[in-house]
Formats: structure tokens, sequence, C-alpha cells
């Protein structure tokens, strides 16, 4: 003899229906093609499923998620900050207005070409970008490396590829190149054959560090050498990795005369160059007298 189960009658409103019948479909719990709410009850009674407290995460775990995500946000981990915003949405305890502002965040994601470039950079697969910039000149890039990295708080790819045309920068790193994310509209990505590569062209460089500089200094893990020079026992020698020669400039051009350049000499002649430039914008035989 088959034994009929017992019914039972559910008060729900038109919401809270629905939200049943998307956890059904959620977890592949169906009668046909449609969720089915009775085998989802059943599979709660059960314990095939487990019901758990959503408001009992500690305020600290709360935070600490929210600056996550804005931490993946900074060096380019979409993705990755997206699953974390999911996660905290689906939380009952968030305030209204951390709710609204994560809220905004999914409802704001980047466009998919940023979030296709993401997920090959972390698969470490080659890629073709094809983009048209704000005064519309076409590029294209082959990259065979690639890191999203975050320069005077704006996003950057910094990339190596086998385009060389239009860099500037010396011999040694004109395949490396930062292409600034904000300044691209829409982009075609195209998968390519071949190597993915370790990491950018670089090249090592050497500067001295005076005064108070020289002790303030912060290493910095592009440093493979830090020390003090022994016969001037108040000057730093760093030892750099360089990857970008117009990002290295423009950091050590605010330590001004506490920092001097040593090698390579094409670096050195760079920096001379630009503060020859700089003097020569002023008139240096007009002088304004001082008022008292």
């Amino acid at each position: 003899m088959s034994r009929k189960g017992q019914s039972i009658t559910l008060s729900l409103s038109a919401r809270d229906k629905a939200e049943l019948e998307a956890i059904a479909l959620e977890l592949g719990i169906l009668w046909g093609e449609r969720a089915n709410i009775s085998k989802l009850v059943e599979a709660i009674a059960r314990r095939q499923l487990l019901v758990l407290p959503n408001n009992d995460w500690a305020e600290s775990r709360i935070q600490a998620l929210d600056r996550a995500i804005g931490a993946l946000t900074d060096i380019g981990e979409m993705e990755q900050a997206r699953i974390v915003a999911e996660l905290l949405l689906e939380r009952s305890e968030l305030s209204i207005p951390l709710r609204r502002k994560i809220e905004g965040f999914v409802d704001n994601l980047p466009p998919p070409w940023r979030l296709e470039i993401d997920r090959y950079l972390r698969r470490q697969h080659p890629f073709e970008l094809s983009y048209q910039d704000a005064p519309g000149r076409l590029w294209q890039f082959t990259i065979r490396h690639g890191r999203i990295n975050l320069h005077e708080k704006r996003q950057y790819l910094d990339c190596w590829c086998e385009e060389t045309e239009g860099n500037h920068d010396i011999p040694e790193l004109q395949h490396n190149w930062s292409l600034r994310l904000d300044r691209i509209q829409d982009a075609a990505i195209t998968p390519i054959k071949g190597q993915w590569r370790r990491s950018l062209d670089q090249i090592e460089v050497e500067m001295h560090l005076f005064k108070g500089l020289a002790f303030a200094y912060q290493a910095r893990r592009e440093d493979q050498e830090n020390d003090w020079l022994s016969d001037q026992p108040r000057v730093r020698r760093v030892v750099r990795n360089v990857s970008s020669t117009f990002w290295f400039l423009r950091e050590v051009k605010q330590y001004g005369k506490d920092c001097q350049i040593i090698a390579p000499n094409s670096v050195r002649s760079r920096i001379i160059d630009e503060l020859i430039a700089t003097c020569n914008q002023y008139d240096l035989t007009i002088l304004i007298p001082d008022v008292d």
C-alpha cells in the first residue's frame, strides 16, 4: 500500500513565494521544469538543506568584507570584488546605507571587455586588445603579460606587447606599455596562441639617497639592494628593478636634490634632460626682487 503524504497550507506573500521559487530553482529542486516549493520544504525537514541564521555576523566582519571590496577594486580584481559584494548582499544584518552602497557597486560593474581582460590575466593567457581612444586613434596590442596596477590613483594595464611603435621609453623597455583603462570606452578582446611571459622587461637602476630621505626611505618589493655606502655612511644605495622609466622618474623627481640616479646612463641622461628642459622654462636673467 502506498501512503499518502500529509498536506499543509503555507500562507505566503507573493514576494516570499517568488523568493522560495528562486531558491528552489537555484538548487535544482523542480517538478518538471518548474520550481517545487513542497520539495524544498521537505528537503529542509529532512536536513538535506540546512537553515542557519542570516543575521549573526559581527560588525567587524561586515566592515572587513566591505573594505575587501574596495581593496580588490583598487587592484583591478573586479570579479573577486563582485563575489564578495554578492556574499554581503545575501546577509540580512546590513545597514540600509551599506546595502545601498553595495547594490550600487554591483549595478555599476565595469563593462564586459574589462571583466574579460581580468579573466585572461588570471588565466595567464595571451590576448589581443583593440580599442579606439578619446581622440579617435585606433590601437591594437598583442599582450603576452599583464597586470592591473594603480598609478597616481588611476588604474592602468601594465603589459608586455609585441608592438613597440610609438613607445618612447628606452630601447630595453619599449615592449612595456601602461594603458589607462578609464580612457578605453569599448574594446575587442581576442585570445591568441603562444606563451605567457613571466614578467615585463626590466632593467636595474641604481640611485643614491641623501639626508633625511636616506633614513626615511621605505623599501619596495622591486628593490634588489638597499644598504648604506661604506665610504659615505649617511648615503643610502638602492638598486631597483624598473619596468617603466616614465613612472620611475615621476617618483624620484619628487625627491629633488636628495636623490641622484647613478646608473644606467640611459636613465641618468633622461632625468638630466628633463631637469634641463625644466630650467629652460625660466628666464634666469630675470630676478624678481623680494618685497618686504
